[in-house]
């Protein structure tokens, strides 16, 4: 008879891809987005393992976990988390779990905290009088490590690429905005701290601080959630791989960018209304409009290759965000890199989107002209064709080929096959 394994988690692309990674090995699997449902399960049926979130609807996954060891007392429970901490993890374990596992995780480390799990519940007769010890010996484990860079490849393809291709529309169109807005967050802080330094200080020196300004955008992005375009450009090696298809990736990347541009004009049209832009008599304004002039007169080589440079920083910062399973680790992470395309001087598409709108409605609405531009120039046409179509091929090509390609091709490709 074959061994029997229940999912219980809110999280679709979780479901599924325990479905496949435990279908394989030989289990029947069970899956459900509702605790109560899991409760009810383990109460009927004989399961040898039962997989649990911790933060789902409706009820606290600790006391799931906790009345699954009254209803199921044979199984061997595992707890999931994306949002890990020692202190969940002891208080799991107290409560019946066998082992405590953060999200996301690879194939290879759920397979792995399983296989732990069910050997520890076998000999938990002979050694309960250890599991204080059990506890204290599990932190730190490799869970918590931060990722060598093969596994954040596997993560990448396996587990984030294939859960935002899966995900409703609806959510990728929210996070979307939020993410557009997140990024002209970055950019108004940006200016805001700029926009005075004396000349003295050095163009380098601005450019050093703007820089580190504005990776508050990505550090919100990627810590508090949402969806942006530029990183989504990752997604390329789940396809390489055939684990999602190109129709899928290419309407995720669609929406996900028509909801940046939204939250990019939102907050564009939040920095016009406050009249924050007459900081400093207006010279923040000037500022502003000075910026988005400079954008729309790059030819389209210079924008173009600058977008490839950009995306190229942009993912390594995600990617490097991945490695690190502690927020302080995610903040460094994301903050050189950032830091480093800002100062250079490369071009991110979705922060143009917050950057050449609002020097547009200033110019336009208030009539913010900075001495000795010309700003016939700054339209929605040379936005749009000058600038953001350039920039965002660009973004694409430094995504696709220089971070998702190239750490495919590293790690992930399959081996070539010899003949016998």
């Amino acid at each position: 008879m074959r061994e029997r394994l229940l999912v219980i988690d809110d999280d679709q692309a979780v479901l599924s891809s325990c479905q496949r990674i435990f279908t394989a090995e030989g289990f029947e699997v069970d899956t459900t987005p509702d605790p109560s449902e899991g409760l009810r399960l383990a109460s009927e049926e004989n399961y040898t393992v039962i997989l649990c979130d911790w933060k789902m609807p409706g009820l606290n996954g600790m006391d799931v976990v906790a009345e699954l060891e009254q209803r199921s007392p044979d199984s061997t429970i595992l707890m999931i988390s994306g949002y890990p901490a020692v202190e969940r993890a002891a208080e799991a374990m107290k409560r019946g779990a066998m082992d405590y596992l953060p999200k996301p995780f690879t194939p290879e480390e759920i397979s792995s905290a399983v296989h732990k799990a069910r050997a520890r519940k076998m000999d938990q007769e002979k050694k309960a009088f250890r599991r204080f010890d059990r506890i204290i010996d599990k932190f730190p484990k490799p869970s918590f490590d931060d990722k060598a860079p093969k596994t954040i490849a596997e993560t990448v393809a396996q587990t984030v690429g294939v859960a935002k291709a899966n995900s409703p529309w609806i959510s990728l169109f929210v996070l979307g905005i939020l993410g557009g807005a997140y990024i002209g967050f970055g950019g108004l802080f940006s200016t805001s701290v700029t926009f005075d330094l004396p000349a003295s200080m050095g163009i380098g020196m601005q450019k050093l601080i703007a820089g580190g300004a504005f990776s508050i955008g990505l550090m919100l992005v990627v810590i508090a959630g949402a969806e942006l375009f530029t990183g989504n450009t990752l997604m390329i090696s789940s396809v390489v791989l055939g684990h999602i298809t190109w129709k899928k990736v290419l309407t995720g990347w669609g929406i996900v960018y028509v909801a940046n541009f939204i939250g990019s004009i939102i907050l564009a049209l939040l920095f016009v209304f406050s009249g924050l832009w007459q900081t400093g008599g207006g010279a923040l304004g000037e500022a502003a409009v000075g910026i988005a002039h400079s954008k729309v007169n790059l030819s389209f080589t210079e924008a173009f290759v600058r977008g490839v440079g950009c995306n190229w920083m942009v993912c390594l910062a995600v990617w490097m965000a991945l490695a690190s399973r502690l927020i302080v680790g995610k903040i460094f992470a994301i903050f050189f890199p950032i830091m480093g395309f800002v100062a250079i001087g490369f071009e991110h598409s979705i922060a143009n989107m917050y950057f050449i709108p609002g020097g547009i409605f200033l110019n336009t609405w208030a009539g913010v002209a900075p001495a000795g531009l010309d700003l016939s120039g700054l339209t929605w046409y040379a936005f749009f064709v000058k600038n953001l179509l350039p920039v965002t091929l660009g973004n694409i090509i430094g995504g696709v080929v220089f971070v998702g390609l190239s750490y495919w091709g590293a790690y992930l490709r399959p081996e070539p096959q010899t003949e016998n």
